[in-house]
């Protein structure tokens, strides 16, 4: 499975085009929209939630509620695009708007103005925007309804929000109810505390979202090749978030403090003959490999990059000092983040999916799925 994004954060709408996903999967829009609602929650958004109702519209790839096996292509309106006609026209236009000199620290604009020879900022800025997630988010949605098929969910949850922690139930109810996404009710409070405090200073906050997939297959990924291992892969695909800057299994880093006599899990075997573990400290992968335990993972995201008090800066063309661009930005995304980081984590594991079990009929992976499990046990017992 491949996954291409495309558009502008003021542009007319964003595209996702999905290739690879099997025929007969029944998908529809509302499959979609769902989550992009979900990615639009959270206390500490902007106002550019306020003006978006994302909703997904299906032009190719499924026909009467299933998939055909062909590409999937979606769209995404951006209603706030009416404002930014001038601004974002794709034809020449006779009174251009003023060029964005001033370089945010923290964000791709001077890399990016660098890189691409922009002298305003605008080209880097609308494509680097976060508004790209929300095509990520509707091609993971698509990649969550291939995983239900054979019993594997992905959740997120607030870990942490600048200095307020929590431990992770992973309670959907509780989490999809509380307004940064915390199913701890009194530490919720005390993160929108921190996210009022630094909204009213014009500062931002970053945070941990925790992750966990259950009913994980055994097996998908492998150690043959370093491209190829699932661990990688999936630490590539989170860490292409904006503004995301750390990821760990399990609990890595504290693992690298420990004995491995400790550290690492025990096996042993169920009642029912099937392999499992008296804990799990790898967060569900060895060897670039799925281990049939819950997939915990854990992403560090950085505090926006964007200001209400801009830090100090230059000017993209002349070199002169210049208080940072302001751009209409969130305070806190960690909420929505959580969202992003489900379609990648999805996206990646479905990939991998098909790659084990076939990607041109749902029905057949998921026989193909059925007749792998039934031999995950010990030699002699099956």
């Amino acid at each position: 499975m491949r996954l291409l994004t495309a558009g502008e954060s003021h542009g007319p709408g964003l595209i996702a085009l999905i290739d690879g996903v099997p025929a007969n999967l029944v998908l529809a829009a509302a499959d979609i929209d769902a989550d992009l609602r979900r990615r639009q929650l959270g206390y500490g958004r902007g106002g550019r939630q306020r003006i978006e109702r994302d909703a997904v519209r299906i032009t190719g790839g499924v026909r009467q509620g299933r998939t055909t096996g062909a590409p999937i292509a979606l769209w995404i309106d951006n209603r706030d695009a009416v404002n930014w006609e001038r601004v974002m026209s794709a034809a020449p236009v006779t009174e251009p708007a003023e060029p964005v000199t001033r370089l945010r620290p923290g964000h791709a604009d001077l890399a990016g103005a660098l890189k691409f020879a922009h002298g305003d900022v605008r080209d880097v800025i609308e494509r680097a925007s976060a508004r790209e997630t929300a095509a990520r988010v509707a091609g993971g949605a698509v990649a969550k309804a291939l995983l239900r098929l054979v019993g594997m969910d992905v959740l997120s949850e607030t870990r942490a929000i600048g200095p307020v922690q929590s431990a992770p139930s992973f309670d959907r109810v509780a989490i999809e109810t509380s307004d940064v996404r915390c199913a701890d009710p009194a530490v919720s409070a005390l993160m929108i505390e921190q996210i009022a405090k630094a909204k009213a200073e014009g500062d931002t906050l970053g945070g941990i979202v925790a992750l966990r997939v259950s009913g994980v297959i055994a097996g998908l990924g492998t150690f043959a090749e370093w491209d190829r291992r699932l661990d990688g892969r999936i630490a590539q695909a989170l860490m292409s978030i904006q503004a995301a800057k750390g990821v760990q299994f399990g609990d890595a880093f504290a693992q690298a403090r420990e004995r491995g006599s400790v550290v690492h899990d025990p096996i042993v075997t169920r009642p029912d003959g099937a392999f499992a573990r008296t804990q799990n400290r790898a967060g569900g992968i060895e060897g670039g490999i799925t281990n049939g335990e819950d997939l915990l993972l854990e992403v560090a995201f950085k505090p926006i990059s964007t200001l209400m008090r801009p830090l100090p800066s230059v000017d993209l063309r002349s070199g002169a000092p210049a208080p940072a661009h302001v751009e209409r930005s969130d305070t806190c995304v960690i909420p929505a983040a959580g969202v992003v980081a489900e379609a990648m984590l999805a996206f990646v594991l479905a990939d991998a999916l098909c790659a084990k079990f076939g990607e041109d009929d749902a029905g057949d992976l998921v026989a193909a799925v059925e007749r792998y499990r039934s031999r995950l046990r010990p030699i002699d017992r099956r």
